[in-house]
């Protein structure tokens, strides 16, 4: 008869299993420490290239540099009595274009859009007020201004903005366009102001304050007189 094989023992002694573990263990450290140096070594052999790659773009692409003189020269100092009654915020949209209108503009043509935030302040300027220009008629005091006039008005260059610029494919473009459209955006910004009737609206607001001013100080019969605009 043919005899019966005994099937091998499946269980393996503790110290056989740990065995295998360490070694395990030790596989994976090795591939992570290969793993590293092979990192390492390419981030060795691509520096070269970053560092030029970097010196190339700060050559091409420099930072500025902005230095303020120390020296600070005052020309003028003033005292003002201005009252402020009327504050304007205003958007415009400015294009300006450098093309001569021909066929052409598509090579030598410069042409921008920009987004213009400005503001005008207006008011009444006391300064200019004499003694007499305030005359005390039974109980009722009679004072004479000077007109309304514009105090500020300026572009904000932090909020304005180019929102598009097209340029011939053989320009460069014109180097002071930006800086003319800025200042064609100030000027419309207060033509804007002054077409929606600003110092009117200044004059209204001086006379609201003006006549609690005077009532505060005793005389509650107050007839304010503008100058001509």
């Amino acid at each position: 008869m043919e005899e019966k094989r005994s099937a091998p023992n499946q269980n393996w002694p503790r110290y056989v299993l740990a065995a295998m573990a360490a070694v395990v263990v030790i596989i994976i450290l090795i591939a992570v420490a290969v793993v590293r140096s092979v990192r390492e070594t390419t981030s060795q052999l691509l520096s070269p290239v970053n560092q030029f790659s970097t010196q190339a773009a700060q050559v091409l692409n420099p930072t500025p540099t902005i230095i303020a003189d120390p020296v600070t020269i005052i020309h003028d100092i003033q005292t003002l009595a201005r009252l402020e009654t009327v504050h304007y915020t205003i958007e415009k949209v400015i294009s300006a274009d450098a093309g001569s209108g021909s066929s052409l503009d598509f090579l030598f043509g410069d042409r921008l859009l920009l987004i213009a935030y400005g503001e005008v302040i207006a008011g009444v300027d006391l300064a200019e007020l004499e003694a007499e220009d305030l005359e005390l008629r039974n109980g009722v005091l009679y004072v004479s201004l000077p007109p309304a006039q514009i105090f500020v008005a300026s572009l904000d260059n932090d909020k304005s903005y180019i929102y598009n610029r097209d340029t011939g494919l053989l320009s460069r473009g014109q180097v002071d366009l930006e800086t003319l459209a800025r200042q064609a955006a100030e000027d419309a910004i207060l033509e804007a102001a002054l077409e929606d009737g600003i110092l009117d609206q200044a004059e209204i607001n001086a006379e609201h304050f003006l006549v609690r001013f005077f009532d505060a100080l005793g005389y509650p019969d107050t007839v304010l007189e503008f100058g001509e605009k």
